[in-house]
């Protein structure tokens, strides 16, 4: 704590951004402004049809408003402070609220990683044990699901915040991201980082195969319990999960996957913008318009509402 207390004093890292004052950039910040404030509404929406509606208390809406838990908060944790640098002119961050963005990113990600890969192991089971589907998806299961994925999310993210930010920083502190992002900081402390960024890279390849391989044999389950005709419904049923799951994993594995050598800052900064701004966008809609549930439990609310201001 003396160490981040000591560093807190003195200058403050600086993020380079992704967007600069010319038009172009402007439209594309409007845009990103929209996906931000569409993602915002959208989960907030959907965690409160799930809440209040009766039937939507199963366990795969208990799943989807943890995801979507996960999603609000992720763009809470990067989108506002980049917004708030872009109309001031600022673009620093303080050490200390570097250490808690990494923390919270960190965890997000890797307990939302977590969790899509369960999600697939609950449509697993509806599917091909629909019978035995109370017992192995009792509320006790959900709940310790659950409660791993944040465990093993939060555990991450203390874990890698704690021995980022007591590497020593020197120089102009210039972050070239729009966030702390991680490997993006590492590259501007003063001593030898290469012992971490292996630890990081192993850690990385834990924690985006583990979960996607639950997914692949989960859905590889299903197509070989399931004939051609009952497999294909199967994971059209599904497909409203594996759209987000690809759009996650082909982001994160992009970025923390390749090859030191491969890597380019402005190919980091635009990918990013998929499991940060996007992906928290697309789950509430896809999961929305895809499932006559939730959008039977909309329109109830919807027409509730307009009964209320009619009296």
């Amino acid at each position: 704590m003396e160490i981040w207390l000591n560093q807190s004093t003195t200058d403050d890292f600086i993020f380079l951004g992704i967007f600069s004052r010319s038009p172009t950039d402007l439209v594309l910040f409007s845009v990103v402004l929209v996906v931000f404030t569409v993602a915002l509404c959208g989960n907030v929406l959907l965690l409160f049809l799930i809440y209040r509606v009766s039937r939507l208390h199963i366990p795969m809406y208990f799943f989807l408003s943890q995801l979507s838990l996960r999603d609000l908060m992720l763009v809470c944790t990067t989108v506002p402070k980049m917004v708030v640098n872009f109309m001031s002119g600022k673009k620093s961050i303080s050490f200390v609220g570097c250490g808690i963005q990494i923390g919270q990113f960190v965890c997000l990600v890797g307990s939302e990683g977590l969790l899509l890969g369960l999600m697939a192991y609950d449509r697993y089971v509806a599917i091909s044990h629909p019978l035995h589907y109370p017992v192995l998806m009792s509320q006790r299961v959900c709940l310790q699901i659950v409660g791993s994925s944040w465990a093993f999310g939060i555990i991450d993210g203390v874990i890698q915040m704690v021995v980022v930010m007591t590497f020593p920083y020197c120089g102009l502190r210039e972050v070239n991201h729009f966030f702390c992002e991680m490997l993006s900081l590492l590259k501007l402390a003063c001593i030898d980082t290469s012992i971490f960024d292996n630890v990081i890279y192993a850690c990385c390849i834990f924690m985006l195969f583990l979960p996607f391989s639950i997914i692949v044999a989960s859905y590889a389950h299903i197509q070989s319990a399931c004939s051609a005709q009952a497999g294909k419904k199967a994971l059209a049923i599904s497909s409203s999960h594996l759209t987000p799951v690809f759009l996650f994993y082909g982001a994160a594995m992009f970025i923390y996957l390749r090859p030191r050598r491969y890597r380019a800052p402005s190919h980091d900064k635009v990918i990013s913008i998929f499991y940060t701004i996007l992906t928290p966008m697309l789950s509430p809609l896809i999961y929305s318009l895809r499932n006559q549930e939730v959008m039977g439990a909309l329109r109830k609310a919807l027409d509730h509402c307009r009964i209320g201001s009619q009296h």
